[in-house]
């Protein structure tokens, strides 16, 4: 008789500064690696797997997603609290619950919301240096404005897609793309404007949010033209992009499960 296998959804944030992404890796620090080790810890050997709604790249900061836990037995009422007390301070837990085992996260359909934080021409204070990229040239921000509503709608995102292969799938869905003065995050050290790229869409690929914001910053310094622009939107065009944006700007802000 198989044992009765339990599974919890978790819901989750994190500071990305100091780590090397959200996939567990030999030799460096992860995410992942983070959470299994605590979770190793508090089941004192008992059988666990996890995974998430998606992977996050180096220093990619998290506001809200989710994390799905697999047992083989029913987590303690106080499990929350113990799983918080031993994590890291850049890591949190902000609630679970339990879910039919057929669920799955990653197949499960979901928005995903990006904001990527970034201020120019003006050199930043350094303690703001993990929350937005400093852009120290001047940019048209009204072109990127405009620019950035016509990454909206169904599209194939090959160009900014990292590294795609024939097998790659480079279709993907974008609800909303636009850039506005922040109001998400305050903090003293910040400068007087941030502005944010917010994203919303489905089916995101590895590194886009980051190569659609190179983009957008090339567009406004001018190095790369509006034409040129509209050709990396049509996949067909096959071109490769080159510049993807620090990732220390990037947060996914959070992750909508469709019902």
């Amino acid at each position: 008789m198989k044992p009765q296998r339990y599974t919890y959804l978790i819901k989750f944030q994190y500071l990305g500064f100091r780590y090397h992404g959200w996939q567990q890796q030999p030799d460096v620090k992860t995410l992942e690696g983070r959470v299994r080790k605590t979770l190793k810890f508090i089941f004192e050997g008992k059988k666990f797997n996890v995974i998430s709604a998606g992977r996050t790249d180096a220093m990619v900061s998290v506001e809200q997603t989710y994390i799905q836990l697999f047992t083989y037995h029913e987590l303690e009422n106080d499990f929350l609290s113990l799983f918080n007390k031993n994590l890291p301070p850049d890591l949190r837990a902000l609630n679970i619950k339990e879910k039919e085992i057929k669920f799955n996260i990653i197949q499960h359909p979901k928005w995903k919301e990006y904001l990527y934080f970034f201020s120019f021409p003006e050199k930043i204070h350094p303690f703001a240096a993990p929350f937005m990229a400093n852009i120290t040239k001047k940019l048209n921000l009204d072109l990127m404005k405009e620019s950035a509503q016509k990454f909206e709608g169904e599209k194939d995102f090959y160009s900014y897609t990292f590294r795609p292969t024939p097998h790659t799938i480079t279709e993907g869905e974008i609800k909303t793309c636009e850039i506005v003065e922040n109001t998400y995050f305050q903090a003293s050290f910040f400068p007087e404007k941030v502005q944010v790229l917010k994203v919303v869409g489905k089916g995101f690929k590895r590194n886009q949010i980051r190569l659609m914001m190179g983009m957008l910053i090339d567009l406004g310094s001018g190095e790369k033209s509006v034409d040129f622009f509209e050709d990396t939107l049509d996949g067909k065009n096959k071109i490769k992009l080159e510049h993807i944006a620090p990732a220390s700007g990037l947060i996914l802000n959070q992750v909508v499960l469709e019902e």
